[in-house]
């Protein structure tokens, strides 16, 4: 059994069912190879300050004009963590209240728009995300959307064929960024594209923050009207977001955070948000940044030679998207089958994918939480020889069961952040 901290130890005396699984998900976390793009590892401080006193506190309005008494601390607290995300991205004006990337990017659209104003962001079958204007999600049915993809051929954003679309369809927002995109996003470019037919341009940074502050992914701070981005991923914070702005929206984001959509903020992530943000400007993050894209071009180029057909031909950042059609494999069967074997990924749509959602072509790794392991480029070829011998064998239990041995030894020389690894 893992050796559980001691504070835990009120946990297991009031509540042993949570603390069990608790402790499961603990040693899963250590005996896996995680490969979700979205998932990584924070460290022991952003742990202590998410599981802080600060849950206690209620602080509804923002600092120096709170609604409740007895803020002294919280809004010193919630000032610093501004004043770090303004620095650390280069922005004006920073909200570090959102719950989370969809609350961000549904306050970003009520602070700039009118229910039924036109969004035009990427589709989410080429890459883009729900809240970007797709069928299912608030964002199409409270206001008008269009969805610009990628070329079918090359699996890239051809820019040409974005302006002309904005040209015809006249969207009151540009929205850049994406779920399952593996190439660079030209900022530039869809900022004038903005600009040609008088929108803004919302840039929702939430898989790549991590990547825009270590240097190893263009900027968008200089062509963005508003940046909004979810604080785990590759920033390696907790379960939270924050809206970045130029001043003259910020009045906009902050009364579209509270009070129109949002009460009290989650004061403990708050903190845990400004200790990643700390953690965010050293040099040895900037290290790891370049490291996660470093890691996914290894093992991009190690699966190529394995025969795996990759969306995009390869990787710009932290993410890979496998078109499986050509190991005759759907993306979900082989996904249950790499967890089997201890390398977690998730089931994913690829471009024009012909099959449904629930049981797509595809699947989708990234290297953010092994890079903050310590794994590197020989490790990447060694995961990618790991899946090319499950995938090639998915109903397999003797491989499965060898090869999540195998990995739980590799897991064994490269301790979890945060986590106690005796």
């Amino acid at each position: 059994m893992l050796d559980i901290a001691e504070e835990k130890v009120a946990l297991k005396q009031a509540d042993p069912e949570i603390f069990r699984l608790i402790e499961e998900e603990e040693v899963y976390q250590k005996e896996s190879i995680r490969l979700i793009p979205s998932e990584n590892y924070v460290s022991q401080a952003v742990l202590e300050a998410s599981g802080s006193v600060l849950t206690n506190k209620y602080s509804e309005g923002y600092p120096g004009k709170r609604y409740y008494e007895g803020q002294r601390f919280i809004d010193e607290l919630e000032t610093l963590v501004q004043d770090r995300a303004k620095a650390l991205f280069g922005v004006e004006h920073a909200n570090v209240q959102p719950y989370s990337g969809s609350p961000a990017n549904l306050e970003a659209y009520y602070a700039l728009l009118e229910p039924g104003d036109k969004i035009m962001g990427m589709s989410l079958p080429d890459g883009g995300h729900l809240t970007h204007g797709w069928q299912v999600n608030f964002s199409a049915r409270f206001y008008s959307a269009v969805q610009y993809g990628v070329d079918p051929v090359t699996h890239l954003i051809d820019y040409d064929k974005v302006r002309e679309l904005a040209k015809k369809e006249r969207p009151k927002i540009v929205v850049a960024g994406a779920t399952a995109y593996p190439r660079q996003f030209d900022f530039a470019a869809l900022s004038e594209i903005a600009r040609e037919v008088d929108a803004y341009f919302l840039a929702d940074v939430s898989h790549i923050a991590g990547l825009i502050v270590a240097g190893a992914h263009p900027d968008p701070a200089p062509h963005a009207d508003v940046i909004t981005t979810t604080t785990h991923k590759t920033l390696r914070g907790p379960r939270g977001a924050m809206i970045l702005c130029r001043e003259e929206h910020a009045k906009a984001i902050d009364r579209a955070v509270f009070p129109a959509l949002q009460g009290g903020p989650h004061n403990h992530t708050t903190a845990a948000i400004g200790v990643a943000l700390r953690e965010a400007a050293t040099d040895e993050f900037r290290a790891y940044g370049h490291q996660i894209v470093t890691n996914a071009k290894a093992l991009a180029g190690e699966l190529l030679e394995r025969g795996f057909s990759l969306v995009a031909g390869g990787t710009d950042n932290h993410l890979i998207l496998i078109d499986l059609t050509n190991k005759e494999v759907f993306g979900k069967k082989c996904a249950k089958a790499l967890d089997r074997a201890g390398i977690v990924c998730n089931y994913n749509t690829i471009p024009n994918d012909p099959r449904k959602p629930f049981s797509p072509s595809g699947i989708r790794i990234g290297t953010p939480a092994i890079t903050s392991r310590g794994m590197a480029e020989p490790e990447m070829r060694q995961i990618a020889e790991w899946m090319d011998q499950v995938v090639s064998a998915p109903e397999d239990e003797a491989v499965t069961d060898r090869v999540r041995a195998e990995v739980a030894e590799l897991c064994a020389s490269f301790p979890v952040p945060g986590l106690p690894n005796a």
